[in-house]
């Protein structure tokens, strides 16, 4: 579960102005943030199949905000890339 805190460092490090804290760019950092604890939460326990299944609907929902992002402003998308050190994806 991510910490108030650790969120908060999350929006202040990709919001686009001084309230954002709903932005894509937002919603895609936190996202990102989750999986990365769902992940190091499956590697310990395999056999959790329900927190795989959570995982799957948190990696289609990031898909989801960057797909919009990517259309809406590829420029934007390619700055959090570059923040997130995330790939593009195929």
């Amino acid at each position: 579960m991510i910490t108030k805190t650790k969120k908060e460092k999350l929006v202040k490090k990709v919001q686009t102005h001084k309230s954002d804290t709903g932005s894509p760019e937002v919603q895609i950092a936190i996202l990102t943030e989750r999986i990365k604890e769902v992940s190091d939460h499956l590697k310990k326990n395999p056999k959790d199949i329900h927190s795989r299944r959570g995982l799957l609907q948190i990696v289609a929902d990031r898909r989801k905000h960057m797909n919009y992002l990517q259309k809406k402003s590829s420029k934007k998308f390619n700055a959090l890339m570059k923040k997130l050190n995330l790939k593009k994806k195929a």
